[in-house]
């Protein structure tokens, strides 16, 4: 470390401890910049280590840097997520005690992307037998797996993982109903849209756009340039397989993610009474499917509660926000008890049988969001935010007990640090009966009229003294201005945060009504029937609110952190874009300050700067004194004493320990640093390695040269064969001609792999070599013959019906019809219509109906226009208004079928004139005029019946009368009868033919 410290100008300190001037931020984040700047995205603050996210690759991830950190002192090498791996690893084996490994930061700080890094050393660098080689692909494959995790890896005696453990701890939920501006949804949801198979997403319901589902925009960042969604959900395919998971249990999971999107689809409308209904039946339809439920019962649950008093169960009709919070809790309760099913999926396939190996040491891996402080700060922020509070006052205990532990075993006199104590916050915040959530508890099971206000109300009668609460009501004039009305206002360690209470109540309750839970625990789907236990409904105790589960939840983890010995990365965001090389100053501030980074430095450096063994201190500078110069032979303790007298250094500036220096201030260590570099120049020591390494240079030329040599006679000689075989290559296979012959045909087989037609449609094939052009055609013909056949395989029923449809189409409009190209990704329904009279169907009998469509009718007389449903069955096709049947016209009787070649839904079905049943020809507009003379013409059999004009249509009103149709483009859709009494038709032009 201390080699790079002649640059420091350039590209900073790689330790912040070392900073002349610690207590200023703006150093502290200019010291960033510099680094930021070279790339160097690694700084330390002694043993903490601070990560810049770069948003681009690094080369600083190969094997050969993980062989650099392996086995190396912490301190000896440049600062990287390697060395801190590394430190816990070895501080695991030679101490035989637990260590964790804590990663906090900003979404987007690059927290995970520093968690596989962990993976990946121990993977490359532990011991492997084959089953240890499992678990290390399956340990590697479930960080892509689980989006938000902390994980614990169990490490034998023999420092091999030998298993795995997932800790679910803190899931965010809430990011499943709500995002913040700039934050994305859990990352599954999009990888699904953007990488899932074609087949997949139409059987899920889905469509490849995340702007078409309400839980992935609230946050307007659905698309990030440094995140590759469908390289991503390749990986997580994969990781799934080899995890072990089956391919129903695959295929039931996709269901359930595609259920929570297709839940945030749902939309309410409401009653005169003020009573909620559902508007979107669709949704509806996919999540009986996808989650295996009655559609009816789901419906009913997600528009009513069940409340169950006296022993009498009871419904009431929600209102519109009250359905939506049901919604919206029902998709939380859904992802979130998944994802816990997952996790614990997971642990079975780590899980460590042998035992042998059960009281393998551990190294655990905490992942978990930073200090979050937004515009709008809700129930959410407060719950990130009071962990964040017990992290911080964990760490700066450890800190401090760190710095107490070296400077006893070093028998120097501690002095007790000035910090800021955050146990007073925590004490606010989690205390039994008067802390907040206590107090939020306290409103949220009490009977009456509780709501956010009366708690509120609550906090400022209870903690409104508190030195680091204030409310709107309880603050001065001045604060009051940028306070609202339904705020109170924390002061944490790392600033002022207001918090809205509107939302606390609900969200604390967060509660899933009985009726959901029943609709869940009767789901066809295996995991949600695990995830749901009918257990739960017998259970008559009110369940643990939120903030208590959290509060349990985070007891825990600080209880296993303080049974670890912990090492802590601080990631930062360097700007909201993501992009590579931008430095945002404001943004770093924020992070800097609410990572507490400015509080640990500040602790940290309220000793000695730097401390070193006496034997590497000793090594490194002895040539400045001549006393030391070139060895020491005495004890080292003596040789440092006597190194730093000479060297100047005053009392205050040092103090020496059993085993280590202790230098105070950074430019002192500065100081030595410069005179060590001029002092190199003095000795020579250039001179003597230049001439060293002319010495070398010479041997490495020879070296060097040779092999130039041997691969110029390699290249001779094969150009050789080439000029002798390309001179023969028309002759039977000879000695002169094999090598040659066998490269090309080589080279056109390597060609051919890379250039393979990848569609049954792609007809393009390499050119053969003469002597491969038999081979060629055979080899063509069997990849097409399993390519088809490949394709016809896959085809199912539904889809060949599809295709058939739109070949008629095709066949009947392409390049005669305007819209025809719109047409063409649609596909084809069975019906249009939301449902059909009973009397109607009545009416038809027996006659299978084999399509419906809404059309317009218009009128032989004056062209008034009436709404009216066009059915086809297997003789017919009947034309009805509402109960009616108002005309039929058999399929044998339709002469033919007119339709202009621009973009309108105008056609006309001709009938014969001397049917008497028929007042003549019917003029009618589809708005799926495509699909609709398709099915026409499939059904009565007229594919080659229909006509496609342009200018006018020429058909009879009755009688003996004949009408005319006049069709123009236009710059909209205009259907009107003109004044020379022809029906007129101006539509927009789509497509130039």
């Amino acid at each position: 470390m201390e080699s790079a410290l002649t640059a420091r100008d350039r590209v900073g300190v790689q330790d912040f401890v070392l900073l002349e001037n610690h207590t200023s931020e703006a150093a502290f984040i200019e010291n960033l910049r510099k680094r930021f700047k070279e790339n160097l995205i690694y700084t330390y603050i002694g043993s903490v280590l601070v990560s810049v996210n770069p948003y681009k690759d690094l080369e600083i991830y190969t094997k050969n840097h993980m062989e650099r950190y392996r086995g190396i002192n912490f301190y000896e090498v440049s600062p990287h997520i390697y060395a801190v791996s590394d430190n816990s690893y070895r501080s695991m084996r030679t101490e035989r005690k637990d260590q964790c490994i804590l990663i906090s930061g900003e979404s987007g700080a690059g927290k995970t992307e520093a968690s596989k890094k962990i993976l990946q050393y121990y993977a490359v660098t532990c011991p492997a037998s084959d089953q240890v080689e499992t678990v290390k692909d399956r340990l590697l494959q479930s960080n892509p797996v689980l989006e938000v995790n902390t994980g614990g890896n169990t490490i034998s005696s023999t420092g091999a993982p030998v298993g795995g453990h997932i800790l679910n701890y803190l899931l965010e939920k809430s990011r499943v109903v709500h995002q913040n501006h700039g934050e994305r949804n859990f990352h599954i949801f999009y990888q699904l849209i953007e990488g899932g198979e074609e087949d997949l997403l139409r059987r899920l319901g889905l469509e490849r756009n995340p702007q078409q589902y309400q839980y992935l925009v609230k946050g307007n960042c659905p698309k990030v340039s440094s995140i590759n969604d469908r390289s991503d959900w390749k990986v997580v395919r994969k990781a799934l397989s080899v995890i072990g998971f089956s391919e129903d249990e695959v295929e039931e999971l996709l269901n359930i993610i595609a259920s929570v999107l297709h839940l945030g689809n749902i939309q309410y409308g409401g009653e005169d009474s003020g009573n909620a209904y559902i508007t979107t039946d669709t949704q509806i339809k996919y999540l009986a499917r996808l989650l295996g439920v009655d559609g009816l019962v789901l419906k009913e649950a997600l528009t009513h509660k069940k409340i169950i008093a006296k022993g009498e169960e009871l419904k009431s009709p929600l209102n519109l926000e009250q359905a939506s919070s049901a919604r919206d809790a029902l998709s939380k309760a859904v992802y979130g008890r998944t994802f816990t099913w997952l996790v614990n999926k997971i642990n079975v396939s780590l899980a460590y049988k042998d035992e042998t190996y059960k009281n393998a040491s551990v190294i655990g891996l905490l992942d978990i969001y930073g200090f979050e402080v937004f515009q709008h700060n809700s129930f959410e922020q407060f719950c990130i935010n009071y962990c964040n509070e017990k992290l911080q006052q964990l760490f700066i205990e450890l800190t401090l007990k760190s710095e107490q532990d070296e400077y006893e075993a070093e028998g120097i006199t501690w002095e007790p640090v000035q910090y800021f104590n955050n146990k007073i916050i925590c004490d606010l915040v989690e205390e039994k009966f008067k802390g907040i959530i206590s107090i939020l508890d306290e409103e949220c099971l009490r009977p009456g009229d509780a709501s956010d206000i009366t708690f509120l109300e609550k906090l400022e009668n209870t903690v409104g003294g508190h030195a680091h609460l204030t409310t709107h009501k309880l603050t001065d004039g001045k604060t009051r201005k940028v306070m609202g009305r339904e705020e109170f206002r924390l002061l944490h360690y790392a600033g002022e945060v207001n918090y809205n209470v509107n939302g606390f109540l609900d969200k604390n309750n967060d509660l899933l009504f009985r009726n959901l839970k029943e609709v869940m625990c009767m789901s066809d789907n295996k995991i949600l029937t695990q995830c749901f236990d009918r257990a739960e409904l017998k259970d008559s105790r009110r369940p643990e609110t939120a903030a208590t589960q959290f509060k349990t939840s985070l007891a825990k983890l600080m209880e296993i952190l303080m049974s670890k010995e912990p090492s802590y990365v601080r990631c930062i965001k360097p700007n909201d874009a993501k992009q590579a090389g931008r430095f945002d100053e404001v943004l770093i501030r924020h992070q800097v300050k609410y990572l507490g980074l400015m509080e640990n430095l500040r602790v940290r450096r309220a000793g000695f700067a730097y401390r070193r063994h006496y034997e590497t201190f000793l090594q490194r500078y002895k040539s400045l004194c001549p006393e030391t110069w070139p060895s020491w032979q005495g004890k080292l303790a003596d040789g440092v004493s006597t190194l730093v007298k000479h060297l100047g250094y005053k009392p205050e500036e040092y103090k020496l320990g059993r085993s280590k220096i202790f230098i105070r201030f950074p430019k002192t260590l500065f100081a030595t640093e410069d005179a060590l570099e001029t002092r190199k120049h003095s000795l020579g020591e250039r001179e003597s390695h230049v001439s060293h390494a002319v010495v070398v240079q010479a041997w490495w030329k020879g070296i060097l040269a040779c092999r130039r040599a041997r691969r110029r006679r390699e290249a001779a000689n094969t150009i050789r064969r080439f000029i002798k075989g390309f001179i023969y290559r028309h002759n039977e296979r000879c000695p002169e001609n094999e090598y040659f012959l066998d490269y090309v045909r080589y080279s056109f087989l390597m060609k051919l792999r890379r250039n393979l037609p990848k569609t049954v449609l792609d007809k393009s094939w390499p050119t053969p070599p003469t002597a491969l052009i038999e081979a060629s055609e055979r080899l063509r013909k069997l990849y097409m013959q399993n390519m088809v056949w490949g394709y016809c395989k896959k085809i199912n029923p539904e889809w060949k019906h599809q295709l058939e449809q739109k070949m008629v189409a095709s066949e009947i409009f392409k390049n005669k019809k305007d819209n025809y190209p719109q047409s063409v990704p649609k596909l084809f329904v069975g019906t249009r219509l939301k449902e059909i009279n009973p009397k109607v169907l009545q009416s038809l009998g027996s006659e299978k109906m084999k399509y419906a469509v809404p059309v317009t009718k218009y009128d032989r007389k004056g062209y008034k226009a009436r709404p009216r449903q066009l059915l086809l069955t297997s003789n017919s096709a009947v034309i009805v208004e509402e109960a009616k049947l108002k005309q039929r016209i058999d399929y044998a009787a339709l002469k033919g079928i007119s339709v202009s070649s621009l973009s309108d839904g105008v056609f006309v079905l001709h009938v014969p004139t001397e049917d008497k049943k028929q007042k003549g020809d019917v003029v009618l507009q589809s708005d799926h005029i495509i699909e609709t003379l398709t099915k026409v013409a499939i059904c009565a059999d007229k594919v080659n019946s229909i006509n496609i004009n342009q200018g006018s249509i020429t058909f009879t009103m009755g009688q003996g009368r004949e009408g005319i149709i006049d069709f123009t483009s236009g710059s909209e859709l205009l259907v009107a009868k003109a004044k020379n009494g022809h029906l007129s038709v101006t539509a927009p032009r789509l497509n130039s033919r």
